[in-house]
């Protein structure tokens, strides 16, 4: 096996480096290296350049030359820094309901809503779930994906979100793409638990805590601050717990009432995901901090609610990721790029923020700094789109896919094999 391949010649390169973390970007200031080359270290970056300079140095180093034919426009890997993909179950019956005028209440008192979903992840077996998660992760890998966060949430018990864990760890060993873990056991209070939310919260951070610590099952704690789950006055005792621990906040914030975003700079937060409700007054609090602003324009469509509005937060300076929030609930798709571009047309998003949403700042969601941009020393994970201008990604809305697929410096994905 060669230490060094180089890659090329790519008609463009998008390295989305160099760009702010925070703000509006125009598109004027997307670096573009045209006729360039990829030059890689084992599953590092080495140098980026044009091809021809980087050729003869390839050479000089014994490099594996994997020569592209035709067009090709390069990306980082995209990184889906919201998801749900581990879950049992299907809400169909739900959306249907939903887009037939039913309330959110009379669809749980049907038997749907996040119960449903509870009760069928608790019926899975773990073997189940891992086989669920391997599944829907390959899909997102073929559009593009090679870093996703995936939540637990869906056992709502220390054994089961345990199990949930334990599946999101399993399926990740068994995968080119990596699975970023994150413990949702502040989802809502469970139906069958005999006490308050203050005492199911106590119960979760003193026993399951300390077990995730212990196996490694994940570092970040996220809960769904919202009036049919959690207040921001529940959550802080939880909170305090986790941030003592060592753990990394995200919060699941503003989806339908505020609060959540305030709980979120409170307690310094890595990202505040949802954001549908948010008014200028949130919108401000935000851009003031170094929280990630994640909008999850799938829920939007689910649901048929307004957009997080996403225009606002970057004019204001704040830090915008975006993500699919892939469910079986309210966002079903879980297409990233789709969603990222549909997004982008309803918010009037520049393509250099819509990109820099799904790439760089999406890693800075999940407080990884070894990703999301192409650059010496980081990980070679990168996209590959049959075409000479990458604006024509976008504006097919994502009925544009790769071809090939990069992680780690090896092809995971090539659509011609």
């Amino acid at each position: 096996m060669h230490k060094y391949k180089l890659i090329g010649p790519f008609k463009q390169l998008l390295p989305m480096s160099g760009l702010p973390l925070k703000g509006a970007i125009s598109d004027n200031q997307l670096p573009i290296l045209e006729n360039a080359g990829m030059l890689l270290e084992n599953a590092c970056i080495f140098k980026l350049g044009d091809y021809s300079e980087l050729l003869s140095e390839a050479k000089s180093l014994q490099a594996e030359i994997i020569s592209l034919k035709g067009d090709h426009v390069c990306l980082p890997g995209l990184i889906d820094s919201h998801t749900h993909i581990c879950s049992g179950g299907s809400r169909a019956n739900d959306y249907a309901m939903r887009n037939a005028g039913k309330t959110y209440l009379e669809i749980a008192k049907a038997g749907g809503g996040i119960w449903d979903t509870v009760t069928q992840t608790r019926k899975a077996t773990k073997g189940e779930l891992v086989k669920k998660t391997i599944k829907r992760a390959k899909q997102h890998l073929k559009n593009g994906v090679t870093t996703i966060e995936v939540k637990s949430g869906y056992g709502l018990s220390v054994e089961q979100e345990l199990k949930m864990l334990m599946a999101i760890k399993e399926a990740d060993e068994s995968l080119p793409v990596d699975l970023i873990p994150t413990c949702l056991a502040a989802h809502m209070l469970p139906k069958d638990f005999e006490g308050s939310e203050a005492n199911y919260l106590s119960e979760i951070s003193e026993k399951l805590f300390p077990i995730l610590k212990e196996e490694g099952l994940t570092n970040r704690i996220d809960a769904f601050i919202e009036e049919s789950a959690f207040s921001p006055e529940q959550i802080a005792r939880y909170f305090k717990k986790a941030k003592a621990m060592g753990f990394d906040i995200t919060v699941h914030a503003d989806q339908f009432s505020t609060g959540g975003s305030q709980v979120a700079v409170d307690f310094k937060a890595i990202s505040a995901d949802h954001l549908e409700a948010s008014s200028s007054e949130e919108i401000l609090l935000l851009a003031n901090s170094a929280v990630i602003s994640t909008a999850l324009p799938g829920a939007s469509l689910g649901l048929g609610c307004d957009f997080t509005p996403a225009r606002k937060i970057l004019d204001a300076g704040g830090a915008l990721a975006i993500a699919s929030d892939h469910n079986p609930g309210s966002a079903p798709m879980g297409d990233l790029l789709t969603q990222a571009a549909i997004l982008g047309t309803f918010e009037k998003l520049t393509n250099a923020e819509v990109l820099a949403g799904i790439t760089y700042r999406a890693a800075a969601a999940l407080n990884l700094d070894d990703r999301g941009q192409l650059a010496k020393g980081f990980l070679a994970d990168f996209c590959l789109f049959h075409t000479t201008d990458y604006n024509e990604i976008l504006y097919n809305q994502g009925s544009f896919k790769p071809c090939v697929v990069w992680k780690n410096g090896e092809v995971v994905f090539d659509k011609h094999s």
